[in-house]
């Protein structure tokens, strides 16, 4: 049973159908300028003769980077700029998402290497679990003005630009604007500071010190909401306005 699936990147000759290379647990896959036969072959002059090695296990899979000097970068395409970083030199670096993006600089390209895992098991909620339930370490309700706020601004870097600068308080004003018609500059803005506070970024108003202020309080809000999944790509369906009803 495979479970590992990588694609190499595009050639001008596979640009429509690019070949996949599908490894089963405990086979290994180097890659690099110059590979034995049934390895990954990446013809570019910037990429090391050995560059590297994939090995799949059973529900994740490891990269070693065979390089001198170059580290690599794995990305997570859908986790909003999650990445980790593989060091030169460094051997069998497990890696926890389920698609990934190797990034293989080489004399000035950026030369991309996908790998698909098989889907990840989770405990199912509630097995084996008695007494009171464990309070949550973020409370936020989905349904509530705050949180399409912070949805608006997680947005662009949820839709795949995970370096993408933040909407300013008037773009999420105007991105609210068809659900929220009476949103304005002055609701945003409160609404930020509100969860600055609530998601613990900030001190409330009443142990405040006076003056004390919260630099980069959106790029602090945003960060923290993608690092722990506060707000999802699902949970965007929230800045949909609701359909109008054709009058009969």
């Amino acid at each position: 049973m495979y479970s590992i699936i990588v694609v190499p990147p595009p050639t001008t000759e596979d640009a429509t159908t690019r070949t996949q290379f599908r490894l089963a647990p405990g086979e290994h896959l180097p890659f690099g300028r110059s590979v034995s036969e049934g390895g990954l072959l990446i013809g570019h002059d910037g990429v090391s003769r050995r560059a590297g090695e994939i090995a799949a296990h059973g529900t994740f899979w490891t990269l070693s980077n065979l390089s001198a000097h170059q580290t690599y970068v794995v990305e997570n395409p859908e986790g909003a700029g999650e990445h980790i970083k593989v060091a030169p030199g460094r051997l069998d670096a497990p890696v926890p998402f389920e698609f990934s993006r190797i990034v293989l600089p080489a004399a000035g390209d950026l030369l991309p290497l996908e790998v698909w895992a098989p889907r990840h098991d989770y405990l199912r909620a509630g097995d084996g679990t008695d007494g009171e339930p464990t309070a949550p370490a973020f409370s936020v309700d989905r349904t509530k003005r705050y949180f399409a706020v912070l949805a608006a601004l997680c947005e662009p870097r949820l839709r795949g630009a995970p370096h993408a600068p933040l909407p300013t308080v008037e773009q999420v004003v105007e991105r609210l604007r068809p659900l929220w018609p009476a949103a304005s500059r002055t609701s945003v803005q409160w609404n930020i500071d509100y969860l600055a506070v609530k998601l613990r970024l900030k001190p409330g108003p009443e142990t405040a010190e006076p003056g004390a202020r919260l630099n980069g309080k959106k790029e602090s809000l945003v960060s923290m909401a993608l690092r722990f999944d506060l707000v999802r790509e699902d949970d965007l369906v929230v800045l949909s306005a609701p359909p109008r009803r054709v009058p009969r």
